[in-house]
Parts: C-alpha cells; sequence; structure tokens
C-alpha cells in the first residue's frame, strides 16, 4: 500500500524496521525486493560543486531509504538511524516530494515524529560484558528493580534495548523520559485488521518466508560470520531458526514457536500503537487517499 500511495502522491519512502537496516537479512525481515536496475539519483554536491549521484535501494521505481545500511556484525542504535532517517526526510521534501515513514518497529517511528532527542552517554562495555552473559529474564529483573517505569514499557524480550536501559540506570539514577522536538507535521495512518486476520497473514507469510529459503539465509549469516548468540539476538525468525540449526529444537517445534512468537510481537505492536489517538485506522487504500488527500491540501 504505501508504494501505490507514494506513487500516487508523489512520494517516497523511509523503511522504519530496525532489522532492515542490516545487509543480509532479507527473507527474515520481509524486506521488499530491489528493482534490478536501479536508476540515479543525485543527492547534493561534491567539493568542486558536480552533483554527486547516489543508487538509492527502489522498489517499483519508488525509491526507498534506511535499507541495507549496516552490517549485522555491528550494533546499529536508535539514534543512529534517527540521523540517517531525519537526513532523508529533509532531502525528499527539499525535491519537493512526500515522505511516507512506514513499518515497523514503534522506537524507530516514533524517535521521527517526536523528535526524540537521546541522552548523550558513552557505552560502559566493561558493564555491557558482564550483563551479556546474563538471560533476559534476569535482565529484565534487574531493570526493574533499577526503575520500575521503564519495566513497564521496554520490550522484555529485547536484550539489547534491556542492557540499554540498565547502563543508563546505572549512570543517571533512572532511565530519563525522553526529550522531544518534533520537526515535522506527520500525518499518521494504521492498517485494521482483525486478531484473526493476523494470525491468518502471519502464517502465510511465514510459509512463503520458508518457501524462499529463509533457513538457507540465516546458515549463509552464520558462514559470513556471525555467532549464534548474535542471530539470537535479532529475534523471531533468526532467534527460533538458529536454534533449529543448532539442532536444539526440531523442525516443527521451530515454526510452533515462531508463529506463536510473532503472534505476541503482533499483539504488543497493537497494544502500543493503539495508545496513539492521532492513528487513522483505515480499512482500504481509497480511505487511505482520502485522507492523504484532505491532509496535504
Amino acid at each position: 500500500m504505501a508504494v501505490k500511495l507514494a506513487k500516487k502522491f508523489n512520494g517516497e519512502i523511509i523503511s522504519a524496521d530496525s532489522r532492515q537496516v542490516y545487509k543480509g537479512m532479507d527473507i527474515g525481515t520481509g524486506k521488499i525486493t530491489p528493482d534490478t536496475n536501479p536508476a540515479p539519483y543525485v543527492r547534493g554536491r561534491d567539493s568542486a560543486g558536480q552533483a554527486k549521484k547516489k543508487y538509492i535501494f527502489t522498489h517499483k521505481g519508488i525509491p526507498h531509504y534506511c535499507i541495507d545500511i549496516a552490517s549485522p556484525k555491528r550494533k546499529f542504535t536508535a539514534a543512529q538511524y534517527q540521523k540517517l532517517a531525519i537526513e532523508a526526510v529533509n532531502d525528499i521534501l527539499e525535491r519537493g516530494k512526500t515522505p511516507f515513514l512506514v513499518g515497523g518497529s514503534p522506537f524507530y517511528i516514533y524517535s521521527i515524529i517526536e523528535g526524540w532527542i537521546f541522552p548523550k552517554l558513552k557505552p560502559d562495555w566493561k558493564l555491557r560484558k558482564k550483563l551479556e552473559k546474563k538471560s533476559v529474564s534476569e535482565l529484565f529483573e534487574i531493570l526493574k528493580k533499577l526503575d520500575r517505569n521503564r519495566a513497564k514499557s521496554i520490550e522484555a524480550k529485547n536484550k539489547r534495548r534491556l542492557i540499554r536501559a540498565i547502563e543508563v540506570c546505572k549512570k543517571l539514577g533512572k532511565v530519563p523520559e525522553l526529550k522531544k522536538f518534533s520537526q515535522f507535521n506527520c500525518f499518521l495512518i494504521g492498517i485494521k485488521k482483525s486478531s484473526e486476520e493476523l494470525k491468518k497473514l502471519i502464517k502465510k507469510r511465514l510459509s512463503e518466508q520458508f518457501d524462499k529459503g529463509m533457513v538457507k539465509e540465516v546458515k549463509k549469516l552464520r558462514k559470513s560470520g556471525l555467532s549464534w548468540k548474535r542471530l539470537e539476538e535479532f529475534g523471531l525468525e533468526y532467534r527460533w531458526i538458529a536454534r533449529y540449526l543448532q539442532k536444539k529444537i526440531p523442525y516443527n517445534g521451530m515454526v510452533e514457536n515462531l508463529q506463536k512468537d510473532i503472534e505476541k510481537f503482533a499483539r504488543r505492536q497493537m497494544t502500543w500503537f493503539k495508545r496513539d489517538s492521532r492513528i487513522h485506522w483505515i480499512k482500504s487504500q481509497k480511505e487511505a487517499e482520502r485522507l492523504i488527500k484532505k491532509f496535504l491540501n
């Protein structure tokens, strides 16, 4: 729908997905397929005043940003994402086009539309190394003792975010409320689906992902140098396939657990988004077009 709307309203797309930023993680993240011959887009000038040409990830002729911008071997933060996404938004606006922020990860989405100002703290590698040895449940209990309010809103199974929250608590006493400085006038749209519809769509998507070779993709990532631990950090598809490949669970167990885990993840996302009264929940593309037209005019 985002691609169709972008075509209709002279738009370009910025992905707001915390895993689609990584190269080589394509099938497991549901990444769209790039056009075979993407056209070069002019992006600024070099020191000699010559136009810089950069090949952007395009799908059906629509440029997409913040996809394939990081190595899965390295940590990529929400603050890094925010900087690149805001650059993309401003670039699109300067050329008189409409930016469509599409996703995905609530943390990424709201960092842009609400202009979160992240606390600037240097990483405490010694503490991180110590915390890495603990399980997600142990980390969650530590955070709960340090900052009960942050524990209520954090993704309880996201090890990376739990470690960062504990690190911030240790340095500041608690995780501070993120300061906001919104620089954009945004219009929010959500696609309305019942829980039964979502279950069916998740099952269909999973089946398609396995048919496309999702297990092979995880094997390839492992062969490229990613540890089992790192693969499990990416959660969902990568966590359960990594466990299957290590012979910790049978194939059927992997598929069953993955279906349940994605359903839980979808419920958590909906809980987050339903708290936002600014979102217009739509059932069709025509409805979306009518609302966007009204907003832009």
